[in-house]
């Protein structure tokens, strides 16, 4: 190997190290991790979800009841929702702070990776709101 492509190489390796260390975390490939339940939702820049929207709150809770039991989101959310999202399960995709009603988005980002929150109430009606993955705010190095 001769010294100007070593040298070459050397440069690649520490030009990519700089470059693309910072910007890769492994912090954002949590999909479950379990320390994620007890975190601050504040800590969180980005959620994936899906919901189920009704009218009533007592519908609401009795589909709840059926996740909880056993049932899968998914096929409640294709038969009850009145969300465009049921064609696909209810699932909204990743989304921002910011993006949604202030009621829905603070119920998802404190929902546990996993979990299904309890009704709630935004202008649209009520929503039960699963999370499924959770992205974290980058810290600064």
């Amino acid at each position: 190997m001769n010294n100007k492509f070593l040298y070459k190489l050397i440069f690649c390796i520490f030009f990519s190290l700089i470059i693309f260390v910072p910007v890769f975390s492994f912090a954002d490939l949590n999909s479950s991790l379990s320390y994620a339940e007890t975190e601050d939702p504040t800590l969180y820049r980005t959620v994936r979800a899906s919901h189920i929207l009704v009218d009533d709150e007592n519908q609401a809770w009795a589909i709840k009841t059926r996740i909880t039991e056993g049932e899968d989101f998914a096929k409640l959310a294709k038969e009850y929702s009145k969300c465009p999202s049921k064609d696909k399960g209810g699932d909204l995709g990743y989304f921002n702070r910011g993006q949604m009603v202030p009621e829905f988005e603070n119920a998802a980002f404190s929902t546990p990776i996993g979990e299904v929150s309890d009704p709630v109430k935004t202008r649209y009606g009520w929503h039960l709101i699963k999370v499924t993955r959770k992205m974290p705010v980058r810290q600064n190095w």
